[in-house]
């Protein structure tokens, strides 16, 4: 999208996750797009323009999906920054015998079905004649193709689901709402919680502050087009094989 459509774009765009790059992620989109109305999606607002969602709550996605219902704002826009690698029932494994399989349903239910479930939500919103993009945090370690390291089977393998469910997801949009763009995006790896644990190993010209990741993630996807709905993008707008 040329930056100068980018400016006159109007309605309203959901950044859904308020970690270290959805904040960002909403700061940088209001500041690019000025007729946009950027809401902050999060779990416990922090302001009155805040909206409350945790997707991992049915009911919090059917009140999401009916305070859309009574926007009178045309939705573009739905981010989700969402994602869990690490915490206190959740360690990324080393090997097999490390796997445990509440483990693995934790990091499915994130990883993989909230985002299916986000874009269930949002969905009754969209217009077959309104352009639409529909972006959501991937990772380069959930490429089947590129996987030479192993471990991590839960998060590889939860992000590896999302993918195929939202490049599905793409195929169906494209026949109902043919504006519609759906983009998998990995964003690096950045200066976050969810990476904390694991810098050690990153050099430090590639690990990104969040204001770079956003910066980055924003220039890819505001760049593609419904003919390109369904692509899993390195944060350089580079192609990942599935």
């Amino acid at each position: 999208m040329p930056e100068s459509s980018q400016k006159s774009w109007s309605g309203r765009a959901l950044i859904v996750g308020a970690g270290g790059i959805g904040e960002v992620l909403a700061s940088q989109l209001a500041d690019r797009c000025p007729h946009l109305t950027v809401t902050l999606c999060r779990r416990k607002p922090k302001d009155a323009s805040d909206w409350p969602l945790d997707l991992e709550n049915s009911e919090s996605l059917s009140w999401l999906t009916q305070t859309l219902s009574n926007d009178h704002s045309p939705l573009r826009l739905v981010f989700n920054a969402t994602g869990r690698l690490h915490g206190p029932s959740l360690q990324p494994e080393k090997r097999l015998q490390h796997v445990q399989p509440d483990a693995l349903i934790e990091s499915f239910k994130i990883n993989a079905a909230a985002p299916l479930l986000l874009a269930k939500a949002i969905e009754p919103s969209l217009r077959r004649d309104q352009p639409f993009h529909y972006a959501s945090l991937s990772a380069r370690v959930g490429s089947i193709g590129d996987n030479r390291s192993g471990g991590w089977y839960a998060y590889r393998a939860a992000k590896a689901a999302q993918n195929m469910m939202l490049r599905t997801l793409s195929v169906e949009w494209a026949r109902r709402f043919p504006e519609a763009t759906v983009t998998l995006l990995h964003p690096g790896t950045t200066d976050t919680a969810l990476s904390k644990p694991f810098q050690s190993f990153v050099p430090a010209e590639k690990l990104f502050s969040p204001k770079r990741a956003a910066g980055h993630l924003l220039d890819v996807l505001l760049q593609q087009t419904p003919a390109q709905s369904g692509a899993f993008l390195a944060w350089d707008g580079q192609s990942i094989p599935w």
